[in-house]
């Protein structure tokens, strides 16, 4: 088993590139339709908070997929020459990863308590730091300054890493949209409230904008990756 996992390694991690990658362009779609039914006012408000916590299960396979990208690409980047940080760093990035990953499925077992509040609140500051790293760091290679290989056909990996930390960013705005649905919801549960629903209204209009970029961005981190065209 050891020695097929190890001659197999890339074709593996590729593998679970793929799907991580289906999980989050798959979520984001049912996420983006599931919004729909959450700020349609013709509905019951129970009806509507069942559709906004179907939105946040299908967005917890979403979210899944996003934080499993980047190690599984760090990863197969380092077995390409494409990234100089194996071994230790390697093993680091993944637990990491595992922390990352058991604080984002607390805050969505918590989801609506305190706790999931706090949880949510520090994984939204994770991003806060990954991006400018991600941002930083494919740019300056890019521009030849390391710390990835951006050689003759290797200025796909740093591409594809901008073009994914860029996601990230739009990524924040989506989550501050359903943080905001979850702080309206409790106002109008105490009555009708225009002034609610008209937030409620203005946020689908700005998320819808930011989904379509969103999309977009989604295949074109993809085509790099699948493509490698420069």
């Amino acid at each position: 088993m050891t020695d097929f996992l190890s001659l197999n390694e890339l074709a593996i991690l590729r593998w679970l590139h793929i799907l991580a990658m289906v999980y989050w362009l798959g979520g984001e779609w049912g996420v983006f339709q599931t919004s729909y039914k959450v700020i349609n006012p013709a509905l019951s408000l129970e009806e509507r908070s069942r559709h906004m916590d179907t939105a946040y299960r299908i967005d917890i396979m979403a979210r899944t997929g996003i934080i499993s990208l980047l190690p599984l690409g760090m990863h197969m980047g380092y077995i390409w020459g494409m990234q100089p940080y194996g071994g230790g760093w390697l093993a680091a990035m993944w637990v990491l990863w595992a922390a990352w990953m058991a604080l984002t499925w607390g805050a969505f077992a918590n989801r609506g308590t305190p706790l999931g509040k706090r949880l949510s609140d520090i994984e939204d500051w994770t991003r806060y730091i990954l991006i400018p790293v991600l941002i930083i760091s494919s740019l300056s290679s890019l521009l030849g300054h390391g710390p990835f290989e951006a050689g003759l056909g290797q200025k796909w990996f740093s591409a594809k890493l901008l073009t994914y930390g860029s996601l990230l960013v739009l990524g924040v705005g989506l989550r501050l949209i359903m943080h905001e649905w979850r702080a309206l919801f409790p106002l109008l549960a105490a009555g009708p409230s225009p002034e609610a629903e008209a937030k409620l209204k203005r946020s689908i209009g700005h998320g819808r904008t930011i989904a379509y970029v969103y999309w977009i961005g989604i295949a074109a981190t993809a085509f790099f990756g699948a493509v490698k065209p420069f």
